[in-house]
Formats: C-alpha cells, structure tokens, sequence
C-alpha cells in the first residue's frame, strides 16, 4: 500500500505561483513513477505532469514552459511548481503514485486561480 498526502493548493491570482507537495509513505520502493493529475468542475481528469523513478518527465501540452514536477528522493516527496497560473489552471490537482498496473491516489488539493 502506499499513502499520498498533498498540499500546497490554494487562491492565486492570475499570473502567479503556487508549489503543490505530495508526500508518499508505506511501500514506496514499489512506485515506478509519480504523476500529477488535475479535474476541473464539469471535465474529466487530465494528466498534468509526469516524473519516472529515473527522473525523467513529460507534460502536458497545456502546462508545458510553466509547470515544472520534480521529486525528493531523500524526503519522499514530489513536486509541482506552477508559474504563470490561468484561470483555466483552476481544478482539483491530485497526485498519483504508480505501482505495476496499480494507481494509488492522493486526497486532491483545490488550485483556484483568480483573473
């Protein structure tokens, strides 16, 4: 089992910045990757952005040269940095941990970005 709690959401204002945290605890060593995902109101969920246990990463059109996912092994722990927030940014924003074919999920954390 793994456990994810995030943190870090919140009310910004067009333009600027939040850090989402995701702090992951249980069998960790199992997770291949991490991922962040998104749901706005009425949508279905999207992929935001991904990071492999390798470090590698790939994102989503939408956030790309904004957004920024990162991890620390040390800590547990990942990241996502938002620059540049839109309105259109505002969702819940979830993170993922990937185990085989197994998906655990985080509690979600409201970004609401005002224009």
């Amino acid at each position: 089992q793994v456990q994810l709690v995030e943190s870090g959401g919140g009310l910004v204002q067009a333009g600027g910045s939040l850090r989402l945290s995701c702090a992951a605890s249980g069998s960790i060593f199992r997770i291949s990757a991490m991922a962040w995902y998104r749901q706005a109101s009425g949508q279905q969920r999207e992929l935001v952005a991904r990071i492999t246990s390798g470090g590698s990463t790939n994102y989503a059109d939408s956030v790309k040269g904004r957004f920024t996912i990162s991890r620390d092994n040390a800590k547990n722990t990942v990241y996502l940095q938002m620059n540049s927030l839109k309105p259109e940014d505002t969702a819940v924003y979830y993170c993922i941990g990937l185990v085989g074919v197994n998906a655990y999920w985080g509690q979600g954390t409201q970004v609401t970005v005002s224009s």
